[in-house]
C-alpha cells in the first residue's frame, strides 16, 4: 500500500510540474492572441487577460500591411538560406580538418573559438561596425549573411563528435582509390554529416530569426527590415499600437511555433549524438 502511494504521489507531483510548465509556455501565446483580436477602445477598457466580446481579425491584415511584413519575411529568408549555407559547409570543413588531422596549433585553434564564446557582443560592436562599414556591406542584407555566416564553438563540437564516429577506413579505403583530401569530404563526410548539419540548420535559424539588434543597426532602411525589426513599425514616440505588435507578433511567431514541432526531433537527435562520445 505504501509504495503504491508514494508512485500515485510521484504521478500527481510530476503532472502538477508538468501542467505549471505548460501554463508558463502557453500564457503568453494566449495574452498575444487576445490582446491581437481587441480594437483600440478594447485595449483601453479591457484587462490583458480579458477576451474582446467582438474579436477584431481586421488587425491582422493592418498588422501584415503596415508592418511590411511579406518583405520582412522575403529579406530574413534570404538571410537565412545564405548564412545557413555557409555555416553548414564551412563549419563541415572545420570539423573535418580539426576532427581526422593533427598538426600544430590545432588546440591554440580550438582554444580560440572557446575564447570567443566568452567575449561580450557589445565590447567588439564599434570594431565589427567599421569593418561592415569599410567593406561597403552596411545598410545591405549581406551584411547580416556576413555576420551570421562564422560557425560558432557549439556547430563545431556537435560536427567534431560526428566525424569522429564515421570510420576512418573509409577515408583510406577513398585514398586508395586516388580520392584527394577534397574529395574525401564531399564524397564521404559531408553526406554523412547530414543529420548535425540539419540540427545547426535548425538552430542557426531560430537564432536569426530571433535576433533584434543587429538587423537595426546594420540595416536600418525600411525596405531592408526583417520580422524582428517589423514590430518597431508599430511604436512612435509616446505610444505604441499593442493590438497590432501583438497580432504581428503572433504571425512572425507561427513559422517558429511549426519548425519547433515538426523538427524537434532533429535538434534533439543532433545535440544528443553528438554529445556522446564512443
Amino acid at each position: 500500500m505504501t509504495t503504491k502511494m508514494t508512485k500515485l504521489t510521484g504521478s500527481i507531483a510530476k503532472y502538477m510540474v508538468l501542467t505549471i510548465g505548460v501554463i508558463v509556455v502557453v500564457f503568453p501565446l494566449y495574452i498575444a492572441v487576445v490582446n491581437s483580436l481587441k480594437s483600440n477602445a478594447d485595449m483601453n477598457r479591457l484587462s490583458p487577460l480579458q477576451p474582446p466580446a467582438h474579436p477584431d481579425w481586421q488587425n491582422y491584415v493592418t498588422a501584415w500591411t503596415g508592418g511590411t511584413l511579406g518583405s520582412a519575411f522575403l529579406n530574413t529568408f534570404f538571410i537565412i538560406v545564405l548564412a545557413v549555407v555557409g555555416n553548414i559547409v564551412f563549419g563541415t570543413m572545420v570539423a573535418y580538418v580539426l576532427g581526422r588531422f593533427n598538426f600544430p596549433f590545432k588546440r591554440v585553434i580550438m582554444g580560440a573559438y572557446l575564447v570567443a564564446m566568452f567575449i561580450p557582443t557589445m565590447t567588439v560592436q564599434v570594431a565589427i561596425f567599421g569593418i561592415i562599414k569599410n567593406v561597403g556591406l552596411f545598410d545591405t542584407r549581406y551584411a547580416m549573411v556576413l555576420l551570421y555566416l562564422g560557425t560558432n564553438v557549439v556547430q563545431i563540437y556537435i560536427y567534431m563528435q560526428f566525424v569522429k564516429r564515421i570510420p576512418v577506413s573509409l577515408d583510406e579505403s577513398a585514398m586508395l582509390d586516388g580520392a584527394s583530401y577534397f574529395r574525401i569530404y564531399r564524397s564521404i563526410i559531408f553526406p554523412l554529416l547530414a543529420p548535425a548539419s540539419a540540427t545547426v540548420a535548425i538552430l542557426q535559424t531560430i537564432a536569426i530569426y530571433n535576433d533584434l539588434y543587429s538587423p537595426y543597426l546594420y540595416m536600418p532602411s525600411t525596405n531592408l527590415g526583417v520580422v524582428s525589426t517589423a514590430l518597431l513599425r508599430f511604436e512612435g514616440p509616446y505610444s505604441a499600437q499593442w493590438n497590432l505588435i501583438m497580432a504581428a507578433s503572433v504571425i512572425i511567431a507561427i513559422p517558429l511555433l511549426l519548425i519547433y514541432l515538426f523538427l524537434q526531433r532533429y535538434i534533439f537527435a543532433g545535440i544528443v549524438n553528438g554529445a556522446v562520445r564512443e
